[in-house]
């Protein structure tokens, strides 16, 4: 590979952090929309780079993009959990700790531990990449694919009997609901889909308004009487070390390998043995699988040609089978941008958490987060239409059930797992056809 090459490669994981950065700020806006987007302008960027670029580097090129912009998206969609009170699925586990730690003056601090969380989780799996890869290859993923039916309700019951206390079993009758009741949204997202929708969604294209509606906008409607933010005192750097990160990595591999099965589901199951005590730690650990997740799904797309998330979808489809294979030079490539937007997206994410501490303290959020609610809507409305806002008015009816229940909203990630379940029973035609 001609070093002009490997140059075009690094401007593109420098235009796909940038993308990510912005994707993780903005609410609403998903990694995965923008990746979408790429592909859709592949075949123009292939026309206008044709005469100055290889057309074998062309998919690897994209290719670097859409991963760089996860893996900083994967960074910088903390910031707004903890000052805009707008998480997204992967994030939703951590919010509660960095609301404490942001109403303690430590919004900047949250940031950090969380960025240092993701840095380290993105570097220990790129270290544990080729070791996974290879044992993937030797027999491992045959293995696991006979795994999976019993593995993915094995990890509902789990998240299920993650309530406990004194009232634990009034709350496992609220997480068994809560799961059922998402797992029938995701169904029609993922096989089916809404009045008023149909020719302007393809399949899958309700996603958007169904976790908006599940995961962002209840946390958006709550905080509007929730009052200022308090002065920030605190510090924009980590106060945690490595041990959390190195233990959520063990919940990125798992949710690297296994479909519907998300960061937040892997962080509880990963919690249930020995849980972090405190919100540094806990964050740091959330953060953790996330990244950590991100590489894996890599991993597992140059082993089975299988995308795991919908980035790596893109991926798939614009590399086709040019990621499989250990000795794959792509697959190291990518590698690399991966390393390499790691260390970006940790020192964007710390300077962006220190100027959100600066600019918002003091202040009333309320009319910015009804803003953001607003801008949701719309996004919403112009992306899948008036179903897509049906969906999204379901979708929040349900969001509210859990904080209003006294039980976690991780039993909302049901509209993934459920989904994917059922698919693995062969069900997936009787209810395409049905809905």
């Amino acid at each position: 590979m001609d070093p002009g090459s490997l140059l075009l490669v690094a401007y593109m994981m420098l235009f796909g952090s940038l993308i990510g950065s912005v994707s993780g700020l903005v609410p609403g806006i998903h990694v995965n929309t923008l990746a979408a987007l790429l592909l859709a302008g592949y075949p123009v960027l292939a026309s206008l780079l044709s005469s100055a670029v290889c057309p074998s580097m062309l998919p690897v090129m994209v290719a670097a993009a859409v991963v760089s912009a996860s893996v900083v998206h994967s960074f910088m969609d903390f910031v707004p959990s903890v000052f805009l009170g707008s998480p997204g699925e992967e994030d939703v586990l951590s919010v509660l700790p960095g609301h404490r730690m942001l109403m303690g003056g430590k919004g900047a601090e949250a940031v950090a531990c969380s960025a240092q969380g993701s840095l380290v989780g993105a570097a220990a799996a790129v270290v544990l990449a080729l070791p996974v890869h290879l044992a993937m290859e030797s027999g491992g993923w045959e293995t696991l694919q006979r795994h999976i039916p019993f593995m993915l309700p094995a990890c509902l019951l789990l998240m299920i009997l993650s309530e406990r206390g004194d009232s634990a079993p009034r709350k496992r009758a609220w997480a068994v609901s809560l799961c059922l009741a998402s797992g029938v949204l995701g169904t029609v997202t993922m096989f089916g889909s809404m009045p008023a929708s149909a020719g302007m969604v393809q399949a899958g294209g309700l996603m958007l308004p169904m976790l908006a509606g599940l995961f962002g906008m209840p946390a958006l409607l709550i905080s509007l009487g929730a009052g200022g933010v308090p002065v920030q005192t605190g510090s924009a750097l980590p106060t945690v070390d490595s041990g959390p990160a190195l233990r959520g990595l063990v919940a990125g591999l798992a949710v690297g390998w296994l479909p519907g099965v998300t960061s937040t589901a892997g962080t509880v199951v990963a919690s249930l043995g020995s849980p972090e005590r405190t919100p540094e730690r806990f964050i740091a650990m959330v953060s953790s699988v996330g990244t950590a997740a991100t590489v894996f799904a890599l991993v597992t797309l140059s082993v089975a040609g299988r995308g795991r998330t919908g980035t790596m979808l893109v991926v798939s489809d614009v590399m086709g089978d040019g990621l499989r294979g250990l000795d794959n030079p792509h697959f190291a490539l990518l590698l690399l941008c991966v390393l390499a937007s790691a260390v970006l997206g940790y020192l964007l994410t710390v300077r962006a958490g220190a100027f959100f501490a600066r600019a918002l303290q003091g202040r009333d959020l309320w009319r910015l987060n009804l803003a953001i609610a607003l801008f949701l809507c719309v996004l919403v409305l112009a992306v899948s239409g008036p179903g897509g806002l049906l969906m999204l008015v379901a979708g929040t009816c349900l969001g509210l059930l859990p904080s209003a229940a006294g039980v976690g909203r991780v039993h909302l990630t049901g509209s993934l797992l459920l989904p994917v379940m059922l698919f693995y029973t062969g069900a997936q035609p009787f209810l395409t056809g049905l809905l």
